[in-house]
């Protein structure tokens, strides 16, 4: 499988200005081949093919005063520019034909100076390489100091050098990992995702919401007012900017940290892990949307899934019209309501439960019943 390794780099001085030189000649490469195609578009042309779009954006671009400066950077990095405006396109087609699942995807736009987040791409054509003393050398930038968390499991096949809102740079490598199946576990557990609890297990575990945003909402809105007293375009404007951005990056570091922990214990002591298919983009449309933002829930699943699949493990969604709140877990006795005020219940049965905790024991029996045999039906077939 294909992952992701991301470290933090330390350019130099020099080195910053080579990066941002670079951002920029891959911005406007971006821009120039976009408006290219607009243009055709707009006058009847068929769609300019790959090759001539490059040689006419970045070839011939060069040899033009206005442009000559596209030679000082890596023509990797403006190739890959081009890749993803072909990406973007190709994405549309594909959303507006309906060959893409999920929500419609817009057509490509132009990217601006004043994005908070620039990033490059060089891929082995670049040569870049790590050198014997741990750095990152990349082409007409130089010698970049990494600091290395842990060792690469592969040679990667490309390298993405990213500059954050707050200022941080990043080198995140894609690497080819093999499966690394760690032993048998007997248990399998079923999780109910929410707000007051951000997670509930079906053996009755609670794991607290951490809420990093609600508790950091002091010092941001303290450095949002001191942003809005700035005059705009001023340095102290900049620097309350820069300010407000390494509130948020510490907000979302916390957040991830917490999500690959918890995910990484929950992988290792369960053979087999069941969630909710959630619609937080619906959810985030809510009045509850900052605090299920603030939760976290599709990133926090989209670790569980990619762990499972490495450490070989079983991961499966439950479907979300499932009624995992309203049926007794005991007897399969389905409520007619249940409010979102009610957090324990008593079935007729006689059963007393535990809002969450039921739920979370249905999400496992639904995703047992679900899974596949080794005949390709499912565990437990219906009558």
């Amino acid at each position: 499988m294909r992952l992701r390794y991301n470290f933090r780099l330390y350019p130099a001085p020099g080195q910053q200005q080579a990066l941002a030189r670079a951002f920029g000649c891959a911005r406007v490469v971006f821009n120039d081949a976009l408006r290219v195609r607009e243009d055709a578009h707009a006058a009847g042309l068929p769609y300019l093919p790959d090759a001539e779009l490059s040689k006419l954006v970045i070839t011939q671009a060069k040899k033009t005063g206005g442009r000559a400066w596209l030679g000082e950077v890596s023509a990797v990095v403006l190739q890959q520019a081009l890749a993803d405006l072909n990406t973007a396109y190709r994405n549309w087609f594909a959303s507006v034909s309906g060959k893409r699942k999920g929500r419609r995807v817009a057509p490509p736009r132009f990217r601006s100076r004043k994005d908070r987040r620039q990033a490059i791409r060089f891929t082995r054509n670049a040569r870049f390489t790590i050198t014997p003393g741990g750095k990152l050398r990349l082409p007409k930038i130089g010698d970049v100091r990494v600091r290395w968390s842990r060792p690469l499991p592969s040679e990667p096949s490309s390298v993405t050098v990213i500059k954050d809102a707050a200022g941080r740079y990043f080198a995140s490598f894609v690497v080819e990992t093999t499966s690394e199946p760690l032993p048998q576990a007997a248990a399998e557990v079923g999780i109910d995702l929410g707000l007051t609890h951000f997670a509930v297990t079906s053996d009755g575990r609670k794991i607290t919401s951490p809420r990093f945003l609600r508790r950091a909402e002091r010092r941001l809105r303290k450095a949002q007012q001191a942003l809005s007293r700035k005059a705009k375009g001023s340095a102290n404007r900049r620097k309350a900017a820069a300010k407000v951005a390494r509130l948020h990056a510490r907000v979302a570091d916390a957040r991830r940290d917490h999500h690959h922990k918890l995910s990484t214990r929950l992988i290792r002591d369960n053979q087999a892990v069941y969630v909710e298919d959630l619609c937080v983009s619906g959810l985030g449309r809510t009045r509850l949307a900052k605090s299920v933002h603030d939760a976290g829930w599709s990133q926090f699943v989209a670790m569980l899934e990619y762990k499972a699949e490495r450490y070989g493990r079983t991961f499966a969604k439950v479907d979300r019209w499932f009624p995992s709140s309203k049926l007794c877990s005991a007897c399969g006795t389905v409520a007619e309501s249940m409010p979102l005020n009610i957090r324990a219940w008593a079935c007729p049965c006689g059963t007393v439960h535990d809002r969450d905790v039921n739920a979370a024991k249905n999400i496992l029996a639904a995703g047992r019943a679900d899974r596949q045999n080794a005949c390709g039906g499912t565990v437990s077939p219906s009558a």
